[in-house]
């Protein structure tokens, strides 16, 4: 049986619906993989261990902090800058505080600049792989450990590259429910 006319215009119609419905779905999922996989925008890549190669060439590392809008903590690296070799394992500190007096959750999202780097910036271990969740009054350190791979050198774009930005913003998200209950139980003993 043939649609034709109407018919055939209304199915058309809801099979284009349907195509690009799916498509926007799937697209944040694949820019996100294509991103990890390419290093595309300054994302970084995940490692287990460091690099089995340290070239005697060094770099310079930048590190930022910022906040979301209405994000009640203060977030700041600890030291501004390091310079390392190439290749060689790095470990940076970034402070934040909770001034306020409840617990606030947060994450962490993150890229490099310039982004040639992106696919040569490799992290190790992250406060960023984890949501944070501060108590009040609680100030602490969380650490990032990295190399920079030595294939950076060999790169027709990133190999021009001599520092390299680490940026972090913190978002706040709600309190998983292992603190929320906790949030929950101290407002009701208050009252």
């Amino acid at each position: 049986m043939a649609l034709d006319g109407p018919k055939k215009t209304v199915v058309q119609t809801v099979s284009v619906v349907l195509l690009m419905g799916g498509l926007a779905w799937a697209s944040v999922p694949f820019y996100d993989w294509f991103c990890r996989v390419t290093g595309f925008g300054g994302t970084t890549g995940v490692e287990t261990a460091g690099s089995d190669t340290v070239l005697d060439k060094t770099i310079k590392i930048r590190f930022d902090a910022s906040l979301e809008r209405d994000m009640p903590w203060s977030f700041k690296p600890v030291e501004r800058t390091m310079e390392l070799k190439i290749g060689e394992t790095g470990l940076a500190f970034y402070e934040a505080y909770n001034p306020t007096d409840e617990p606030v959750a947060g994450s962490a999202s993150y890229n490099v600049f310039p982004y040639e780097a992106g696919g040569f910036f490799n992290k190790i271990a992250c406060f960023c792989f984890e949501e944070q969740v501060l108590m009040p009054g609680e100030r602490v350190q969380m650490p990032v450990t990295f190399f920079v791979d030595p294939e950076i050198v060999d790169d027709l774009d990133a190999k021009y590259v001599h520092t390299i930005t680490l940026s972090y913003t913190f978002h706040q998200i709600d309190l998983p429910e292992s603190h929320a209950a906790l949030d929950t139980g101290a407002d009701t003993n208050t009252n």
